[in-house]
């Protein structure tokens, strides 16, 4: 019973976002992130607790302003993905750089010898940018956490993440279907901003604080030689959003280096570029996730 009513409660809610004029969902999603902010303590103070790890913002009040536009900026996002569901947002239009960033894709994802391990984070509209790239001919893996309402997951969630031809893997297949899509020279998305334990993951520094960071990423580049492309979609002032590429140098690893010393450096590597970004664009990453540690 309780899987049915939350599915039409969905239903019900995407009704409404075909029916609203889009300020509406807009104003209706801010209202609502900025009541979880005033009523959900612990979260705020995880939030405002990294913020001040991270060493931004140089007062109490900044860390706080800060957060509040870390809400809002969440609170965006839900309304882009509520809108995109119902295909009321034209992705092309929303890309302030849109022929810089179609040529920028076509060079990166063209040519693939040993396919593409694409690498984001939880910042801008990362659902989004999964769309764009895949709508310009470049399908990717994208690697999901299993939602509890299997109506929701099957009837909303998968038909919307595949759109454009994206393809899906739940975390207890994502090994495997990405090494698949690497061996097939095929793009796989992952994100590796989010605190991670046990045996794939290592202590790499993020804003200064040592974080315990998925290795994923590395090892895959070690074993199968995938290329390495960061990218990010920034939200811009105008509510458009800007593709950035963050560095795809590869970085001098010496064979005189164990395989766990090169992991190592290649994991800060990576962190280092999505720190590079979130430096830029602070208000826009997912700073409520407990990313330290600090809500144990």
């Amino acid at each position: 019973m309780r899987i049915f009513l939350e599915y039409y409660t969905v239903k019900g809610v995407l009704l409404l976002t075909m029916l609203l004029p889009k300020r509406a969902i807009y104003a209706l999603c801010k209202a609502l992130a900025s009541l979880l902010f005033r009523i959900d303590s612990k979260r705020r103070y995880i939030t405002v607790t990294n913020l001040e790890r991270a060493h931004m913002g140089n007062s109490d009040q900044e860390r706080l302003l800060l957060a509040q536009k870390t809400y809002e900026s969440v609170a965006i996002i839900v309304a882009e993905i509520f809108l995109m569901m119902q295909n009321r947002i034209d992705l092309d239009g929303m890309v302030s750089n849109y022929d810089e960033a179609i040529e920028m894709i076509d060079a990166l994802f063209k040519t693939r010898e040993h396919g593409t391990l694409f690498l984001t984070a939880h910042f801008g509209n990362w659902e989004f940018l999964a769309h764009f790239v895949a709508k310009h001919g470049y399908p990717l893996l994208v690697i999901g956490r299993k939602g509890n309402n299997a109506l929701i997951e099957e009837r909303l969630t998968v038909p919307f993440r595949k759109r454009f031809g994206n393809d899906l893997a739940y975390k207890d297949q994502a090994i495997a279907a990405i090494v698949k899509t690497i061996k097939n020279r095929g793009i796989a998305g992952m994100l590796i901003d989010q605190k991670m334990s046990g045996a794939n993951s290592i202590k790499a520094t993020f804003f200064g604080n040592s974080a315990d960071t998925v290795t994923s990423t590395a090892l895959f580049k070690l074993r199968y030689k995938p290329s390495v492309v960061p990218l990010f979609m920034a939200r811009q002032s105008d509510g458009r959003y800007k593709v950035i590429m963050g560095s795809c140098a590869e970085i001098d690893l010496p064979e005189s280096l164990s395989d766990s010393e090169k992991i190592a450096r290649l994991t800060q590597h990576y962190n280092d570029i999505i720190e590079d970004v979130v430096r830029t664009y602070p208000e826009q990453w997912f700073w409520m996730h407990d990313r330290w540690r600090i809500g144990k």
